[in-house]
């Protein structure tokens, strides 16, 4: 296999179109719609899980075997406020950050974490910060005031399933194409 029959994967929580359009409003009303940096499309918008990179076919169905094998329950996400990393004076990313289910978002994450070393991805460098990504600056840039202005994004959702993405590079903006979506176990 080549190395142009890689794709690059990673894995997140779609979020249902009514939070979009709820997303949407807030941005408007919070920022006057306008996003420092390069904005990610609405229809890109999603929680990042796990980035993979480049995966050979090999490796991807031996993720999705290991993911078919997390066990967690569904659970309610709400949203909260606007934050930045690395810091908010210096951002390189403007984000919206979860309040509950953040726990929840963590131990989903540790288990695709562990499914993904199992078939030999090197370990997160990172801790897991769960957010959704709304823009990308660069340089980076101060957003202390916009993050300052903006009152908490009030939009929740139930989470019942996570998916591995196939990201389509070139041409614009990356596409993201859902390859597998696994459900999570509905509770009692």
């Amino acid at each position: 296999m080549s190395p142009s029959d890689n794709q690059r994967l990673f894995v997140g929580v779609p979020l249902p179109e009514a939070v979009r359009v709820e997303l949407i409003a807030y941005l408007e009303t919070a920022l006057g719609g306008r996003l420092p940096g390069r904005a990610v499309p609405a229809r890109n918008w999603h929680l990042t899980l796990r980035f993979l990179g480049a995966t050979d076919a090999g490796r991807r169905a031996g993720l999705v075997d290991g993911l078919r094998g997390i066990r967690a329950d569904a659970f309610d996400l709400s949203f909260g406020g606007l934050g930045a990393f690395p810091r908010p004076a210096r951002a390189a990313v403007l984000w919206v950050g979860v309040d509950r289910g953040a726990s929840e978002l963590r131990a989903l994450a540790a288990g695709i974490e562990e499914a993904a070393r199992r078939v030999g991805f090197k370990p997160e460098e990172k801790a897991f910060s769960p957010h959704l990504t709304l823009s990308r600056l660069h340089p980076p840039a101060d957003v202390r005031r916009e993050i300052a202005s903006a009152a908490p994004f009030a939009g929740s959702m139930r989470v019942e399933a996570f998916s591995l993405f196939r990201s389509h590079l070139g041409g614009g903006p990356a596409r993201y194409e859902e390859l597998e979506r696994l459900a999570l176990a509905a509770r009692g």
